[in-house]
């Protein structure tokens, strides 16, 4: 008899900026074993410096806190906390309010660590006994304030292929850009919804994958802030050490040197050429709709133009059972 998947919410409150929690061992705290019937699992966060690392990466880690801290550790000290990011510069963001500036968090380098270190929205686990699985926070307090951090996690047996789709995307004529795949103007998130509808998957996934013929870009999902993305995530990828302390004099670099440190930050950076976005009918039943916070964006990187200004994205959609 086939078990229907089951999705739980958490909440989650951080004891530190840097915080890790293991969401299996929490699952089973507060809801017994109602997910140890189902071999695999999706996770999810809501949040732009908090998320997951791929099952993949987390075991070569060794799957435990002594092996994952250490390497987010590294990229904390790449991008240390206050090292003139322009998304810090609060007086700069005019899409804030006065009052916003008074509260809105200085964390851009939570948010590049995020993305360097390859960290997640969403991913897909096979349960093994024993193995945490980690969600992790990079921005857990910030000025002394915890932050309410949410997940889910959803228990299903098997996935199934429902439907493809490719999406062409705009890009400038730029080396270094970025889109922003959420953008109103692209339609795109429409297209998606109207796919999800249409096929009336109600607990699954939307897989976003660069076509195979695309190169020199990769895709993430994270805040979509002009300043972050566009100035000091352009500027990682020309050099990704571009935030550490260094020599003074060392951050003038001729153009053989940066372009050498672009190709470079391909390897260093960890960012996909795949993201996932959950698709669930959590609080809408039977009525299945993409799910996401509200300052995630599905993002398109590039650090080499295209041919012919457009770059494809082909889209699975899958039906969990």
């Amino acid at each position: 008899m086939t078990v229907e998947p089951t999705e739980i919410a958490l909440e989650i409150s951080p004891s530190a900026r840097f915080h890790l929690v293991d969401v299996r061992a929490r699952v089973r705290e507060m809801h017994g074993t109602v997910l140890d019937q189902f071999p695999n699992a999706v996770y999810c966060s809501f949040h732009t410096t908090a998320g997951y690392l791929d099952q993949s990466l987390a075991s070569r880690l060794n799957t435990r806190s002594e092996g994952v801290t250490p390497y987010l550790r590294a990229f904390q000290t790449v991008f240390p906390e206050g090292a003139g990011y322009q998304h810090d510069e609060l007086h700069l963001r005019r899409e804030l309010s006065d009052e916003q500036r008074r509260v809105e968090p200085r964390n851009a380098d939570s948010h590049l660590a995020f993305m360097s270190a390859g960290l997640r929205a969403c991913v897909t686990y096979q349960r093994r006994s024993g193995e945490p699985v980690y969600f992790i926070d990079l921005d857990g307090i910030n000025a002394g304030q915890v932050r309410r951090r949410l997940t889910r996690v959803l228990g299903f047996s098997h996935e199934e292929l429902v439907a493809r789709d490719r999406l062409r995307v705009p890009v400038t004529a730029g080396d270094v850009h970025s889109v922003n795949l959420k953008d109103p103007s692209l339609g795109l998130f429409d297209q998606l919804e109207e796919l999800i509808a249409r096929h009336g998957v109600t607990k699954g996934r939307i897989r976003l994958t660069l076509s195979v013929e695309e190169q020199h870009a990769r895709l993430t999902v994270n805040e979509y802030e002009t300043l972050l993305i566009q100035h000091d995530l352009a500027e990682v990828i020309r050099n990704p050490f571009r935030f550490m302390a260094e020599p003074r004099g060392r951050r003038s670099q001729g153009p053989q040197t940066v372009r050498t440190r672009t190709i470079a930050c391909a390897r260093f950076l960890r960012l996909k050429r795949s993201v996932s976005l959950l698709v669930s009918d959590y609080g809408t039943a039977g009525r299945g709709h993409l799910v996401h916070g509200p300052f995630q964006s599905p993002i398109l990187v590039q650090w080499r133009r295209a041919e012919g200004g457009t770059r494809d994205i082909d889209v699975s959609l899958t039906q969990f059972r």
